[in-house]
């Protein structure tokens, strides 16, 4: 086979596989740059500072404002109510707690008694939990008059008080030690916020009230964090 012949047969191949090559580098460019305009088309489509501007959207926004703002100042009034923690009121403090608010629940305890201890850990935990109910106790030992009045026997005894404004009485319902619960020490604080629930005592809460709550307390405890900040810089 001629030297020379042979010689421009792989020149041409090779020049052939340039071309091939150079072919799919060009087309791989013309997709990627199809791609890239395709990806600007559809940002440009997208206006947001147009999208702040609609009036619907906006309204949206401040319908949602005035209701964080109204739950916020509901909030506030039934803190003032003493709502939001477990407290401990005494005998001669106890009608003026439980008229003062529509729905209130208050532990007669002994502080002696183990299964008055687990029900005051319960009721702790749930005060925060649902502020439209106040959630206080009192120690029996301290309070005859009412224990004798109420027919209180047997301890931990939750009354359940419900004031009804227009028809100006106060509705009562009770759990005695453990008998709505399983009658066993080890019951959990839902199934007792069920039971209240069913009671009427407490809001059944959807998920996004509980993700509100969460940050509603961690917004006071950023500012409480805050405050402290600012007092320990001035020290």
């Amino acid at each position: 086979m001629d030297p020379d012949a042979v010689k421009s047969t792989l020149s041409n191949l090779a020049f052939g596989n340039v071309l091939a090559a150079a072919a799919r580098d060009y087309k791989k460019e013309v997709l990627a740059n199809e791609k890239a305009q395709s990806s600007n088309h559809v940002n440009e489509e997208v206006d947001l500072d147009e999208l702040m501007d609609d009036p619907e959207l906006e309204k949206l926004h401040a319908d949602r404002i005035a209701a964080l703002k109204r739950e916020v100042e509901k909030r506030e009034a039934f803190k003032r109510q003493g709502h939001g923690e477990y407290r401990e009121v005494s005998e001669g403090d106890f009608l003026g707690e439980v008229t003062r608010s529509e729905k209130v629940i208050c532990h007669f305890y002994h502080k002696e008694f183990y299964r008055c201890k687990i029900m005051d850990k319960h009721l702790k935990t749930l005060a925060p939990r649902h502020v439209d109910t106040k959630f206080i106790k009192v120690d029996a030992e301290n309070a005859p008059f009412f224990v004798t009045k109420l027919a209180i026997k047997t301890l931990p005894c939750v009354l359940l008080f419900r004031f009804h404004l227009f028809r100006k009485g106060i509705a009562i319902d009770r759990l005695v030690g453990f008998q709505d619960l399983g009658t066993k020490d080890d019951f959990s604080t839902t199934k007792l916020e069920n039971v209240l629930i069913k009671k009427g005592m407490l809001s059944k809460k959807k998920k996004e009230e509980d993700d509100e709550d969460a940050e509603y307390q961690e917004s006071i405890r950023r500012s409480v964090r805050s405050s402290e900040n600012l007092d320990s810089d001035s020290d």
